[in-house]
């Protein structure tokens, strides 16, 4: 090991000389230059595991790596939770953030990010509800329907779904293909009662937040990951 000459920087030649160097990238990078490490990774190459706000999916810059499997989720994500392990227990935690059976200490809402193959990417995810227009309404403002939950995925749904972003947790590339991301800051409008779902002249347009009606009112979801099965199964006659 040597002192660096400089204030250590990623963006300093000095340290990307270093970067050059490396095989993996593991470390922990600051949140406020998250999409401009990403960048410096993506353009030297590297393979990495770094941990990230779990709202880091949703950026503009980070959210396209994802859904062109370049880069995915590690292990560890469970809710929005990246874990680590510690040397020793003499440090002092917060209630819920050690523990002591597992030695482990978590990130609240943070994740792993990683371009490096794990096992769990290649894990099909079993699906059991069949799909119902009843159990699963469709948005107003573009062709998918609503699925709140990721246990609640249909077997049998050939078109495009809006799942909450911790199915990346559960995403298999062979299985599923990702097609967008809807904006969970666009109202379009709802709020000052101008919204008019099929008139709107960005109907379609999936950089929105997703709108469906529930007993005769408009209802707003979180951000959705939009995706569609690759092989669903054939639904019942």
């Amino acid at each position: 090991l040597s002192v660096l000459d400089g204030s250590g920087d990623f963006r300093s030649d000095e340290c990307l000389d270093l970067l050059d160097e490396a095989d993996i990238v593991a470390t922990n990078p600051p949140f406020s230059l998250f999409r401009e490490y990403v960048h410096t990774l993506m353009e030297h190459e590297k393979k990495f595991v770094i941990i990230g706000s779990q709202n880091a999916i949703t950026y503009k810059e980070i959210f396209p790596l994802l859904k062109e499997n370049a880069m995915w989720l590690g292990y560890g994500f469970q809710g929005g939770n990246a874990y680590f392990a510690i040397p020793s227990q003499d440090r002092k935690f917060a209630k819920g953030v050690y523990n002591v059976e597992t030695g482990l200490v978590k990130f609240r809402n943070c994740c792993w990010f990683t371009n490096l193959d794990i096992k769990k990417r290649h894990e099909e995810l079993i699906l059991v509800p069949r799909y119902s227009p009843e159990r699963y309404p469709h948005y107003d403002n573009y062709d998918a329907i609503e699925v709140s939950k990721v246990a609640s995925i249909p077997c049998d749904y050939v078109g495009v779904m809006g799942v909450p972003i911790t199915f990346l947790d559960k995403y298999d590339p062979d299985q599923f293909e990702i097609l967008g991301m809807t904006d969970r800051k666009n109202l379009y409008g709802l709020k000052t009662k101008e919204y008019k779902p099929r008139d709107n002249p960005r109907y379609g347009d999936m950089n929105r937040r997703g709108v469906y009606i529930e007993g005769g009112e408009y209802k707003l979801t979180y951000a959705r990951i939009l995706i569609r099965n690759k092989h669903p199964e054939q639904p019942k006659l």
